[in-house]
């Protein structure tokens, strides 16, 4: 017996899943994603859920608020035993979740109770996590604190950005949706309640969170860098003698040697030293190589390449008004 599904999701996150549900045996009936934005020049952002669920033949519903009465009206009448939800993007009433017979199940980002919250994949590369994961949890009206219904873990790589540990884990969480649907159609399902005590916080990135705090750790500031890719990207002022600041994206450093510090140990946090086509910067306990930048309004670009036009000598990174 299957088990009719509306999936709700707008972001990348969802899609994998999605497309595993469309392809079982269950019976997808709906799709509720955000409404279509129009970007600048009126251009209409692409949603691939709604391309999917186009594809697949599956009903789409776009409401602005999912908790009015209509909206709550249409989704009844969708008989739904169950709604997937996955980066969708907005806060589900207690009406809602009432509706269909087995709730409403949520594929987060993290391993919970870490990382409640809109952005635990980041959190988990800024905190410098060797291991992560996705969970599913029975949604619950307080904010990412339901039953774990299912786990599955996985390595962070050294050099592996956010966005490539979101891509990752959102191809894992489709057998593991499937896994945990065909648990619940059956009853044979554990619920294990999340422990308080573990709880930590992942809230909203902004864009001024990527702005770079050279006093950091050599170590903190490599995760700052995947932490913010691909959005907001860690970013940084270059100040020269006599020249106006210059906005520059960090794309990609490695820890100096103790040995290759050494003739830094009298540079401020921030302060650059040119070697060859290299670029060095003291940090709060060493030092940093940048392997890649980009220059606002250029390409992203190695240091040899940065340095062919411009010398850092004798220049400090930091805040746009030092």
């Amino acid at each position: 017996m299957s088990l009719r599904v509306v999936m709700m999701g707008t972001g990348t996150f969802a899609l994998p899943a999605f497309q595993a549900l469309i392809a079982s045996d269950h019976d997808v009936v709906g799709l509720v994603t955000q409404p279509d934005r129009v970007g600048r020049g009126h251009h209409n952002h692409v949603n691939e859920m709604k391309e999917a669920a186009i594809a697949g033949g599956v009903e789409v519903f776009q409401p602005a608020n999912v908790n009015t009465e209509e909206s709550l009206q249409q989704l009844d009448k969708f008989q739904a035993d169950i709604f997937v939800v996955a980066a969708y993007g907005q806060i589900l009433s207690s009406e809602l979740l009432d509706l269909p017979r087995l709730g409403a199940i949520n594929l987060h980002g993290s391993l919970l109770p870490k990382y409640r919250g809109a952005a635990p994949v980041q959190f988990a590369v800024l905190n410098g996590e060797t291991e992560s994961g996705v969970t599913i949890f029975q949604i619950e009206p307080k904010l990412d604190a339901g039953p774990i219904l299912g786990v599955v873990k996985t390595d962070i790589g050294p050099k592996e950005t956010s966005g490539e540990l979101h891509d990752r884990m959102a191809e894992l969480s489709a057998p593991l949706t499937l896994e945990v649907l065909d648990g619940l159609e059956s009853g044979n399902i554990e619920h294990l309640k999340q422990e308080p005590t573990e709880v930590t916080r992942a809230p909203k990135i902004r864009k001024e969170h990527g702005a770079i705090d050279w006093s950091k750790r050599s170590e903190e500031l490599g995760w700052h860098v995947r932490g913010m890719q691909p959005w907001p990207m860690a970013f940084t002022f270059l100040h020269l003698p006599e020249k106006k600041s210059t906005r520059i994206l960090i794309l990609d450093i490695v820890e100096l040697s103790e040995d290759e510090t050494a003739s830094m140990q009298n540079l401020q946090p921030g302060e650059t030293l040119q070697v060859e086509k290299r670029i060095f910067v003291r940090t709060g306990d060493g030092a940093v190589d940048i392997l890649k930048l980009q220059p606002s309004g250029k390409r992203p670009m190695s240091a040899a390449e940065f340095l062919n036009g411009t010398s850092v000598q004798s220049g400090k990174f930091g805040p746009e008004n030092l």
